[in-house]
């Protein structure tokens, strides 16, 4: 009787597990470094309002969407927008670095 008990316990353990890696990880997309001339003109135009003259460090592709990687104050900052051009989030690059394993 206890080795049923163990196997279902395993067999929900091994589910969760598995469950939360692919919920934490499931909705990250993979970034791309690309080249600013892949980077759609409406995109290009959004940014170079949004930034107001700060100048753009390197360009990523999450997906659908394109971030722009901008040195301020030292630190940099993200701004990612989506193919037509808005805005769809500022976040700091420091934190994602951190996130990633990364040194910073």
């Amino acid at each position: 009787m206890k080795t049923p008990k163990l196997v279902t316990i395993a067999a929900i353990s091994a589910g969760l597990a598995f469950g939360v890696n692919a919920y934490g990880h499931g909705n990250k997309e993979k970034e791309e470094n690309i080249s600013n001339s892949d980077v759609p003109q409406a995109v290009q135009q959004a940014a170079d309002k949004q930034l107001k003259g700060a100048s753009v460090v390197r360009w990523e592709k999450e997906g659908t969407n394109y971030e722009a990687v901008v040195s301020k104050d030292g630190k940099e900052w993200g701004y990612k927008f989506d193919a037509n051009g808005k805005l769809l989030g500022k976040h700091s690059e420091a934190g994602e670095h951190k996130e990633k394993g990364e040194k910073y």
